[in-house]
């Protein structure tokens, strides 16, 4: 069942035409990738998915239901999580606190309620507390870390909050734009078991933009190719590797 749908998408900036015509479909609990060039349209593909940009031409469809209309805020209690390219933290709070920012639009406690604090908002925020260390931190490996202040994490560190905060809001799509750029080897393998894990024991659906071709054709279900703002191709990771036009463009041109 697909659990998004893009569909005749275009986008320009005044005469620049960044996306034209296109359109694609995720699957519910899949890990589907965009990959192409810097300029490609990738970023501005999850920008309009999560609302930041509104399309020229064309519509998103989310559990069947166009949300054009939808701003970004609405968007992310429908339940589409991201996680960004620079990373967007406060980093004079701690690692929990940047977390538990990620489940403030699930909090139901009212203006008289936060108000007395020692009352239904205090317990309410114990419960998230334990929610998040027992099904987030945990699950992160950042148990060690957590009451730490973010500008005193290593780059690798606080991308892993950017995404315990991202799971925070509980998503049932996750947008990644870049989540191993500027790792090392090490990192991103950490960061790849991560985003399997997700997808299998959370049942969380993946959209994630990377330039790390081994590990997009490592943990991809299915990969789309986008050049100059354009659909090249998009199916398996095999058969997209396996794409004459592909493998000229992005992957390197096979020696003979």
């Amino acid at each position: 069942m697909n659990i998004l749908s893009i569909d005749d998408v275009s986008l320009a900036f005044g005469g620049l035409e960044v996306l034209s015509d296109v359109s694609f479909e995720v699957e519910k609990g899949e890990i589907f990738a965009i990959i192409g060039p810097n300029g490609a349209g990738k970023t501005s593909i999850l920008n309009i998915i999560s609302g930041f940009y509104r399309p020229k031409n064309g519509s998103v469809f989310f559990e069947g239901e166009n949300i054009n209309h939808l701003k970004a805020d609405k968007r992310a209690e429908l339940g589409m999580g991201r996680t960004f390219q620079n990373i967007a933290l406060y980093h004079g709070m701690s690692v929990l606190d940047n977390i538990k920012l990620g489940a403030h639009s699930h909090l139901k406690t009212g203006l008289m309620g936060g108000l007395w604090y020692w009352g239904a908002a205090h317990k309410e925020e114990m419960a998230l507390r334990k929610k998040i260390e027992t099904d987030i931190i945990d699950f992160l490996e950042i148990e060690s870390i957590r009451k730490q202040p973010v500008s005193s994490l290593a780059y690798g560190l606080q991308k892993r909050v950017e995404l315990a905060r991202a799971l925070a809001m509980r998503p049932k799509v996750l947008l990644m734009d870049e989540p191993v750029a500027g790792m090392n080897a090490e990192e991103t393998e950490d960061m790849a078991r991560f985003i399997l894990d997700i997808k299998e024991e959370h049942n969380i659906t993946i959209v994630l933009i990377e330039h790390d071709m081994k590990m997009i054709m490592d943990i991809s279900d299915r990969v789309l190719v986008l050049n100059f703002g354009r659909a090249l191709t998009h199916g398996t990771p095999s058969e997209v590797q396996k794409h004459p036009d592909v493998i000229k463009a992005y992957l390197g041109q096979k020696k003979t």
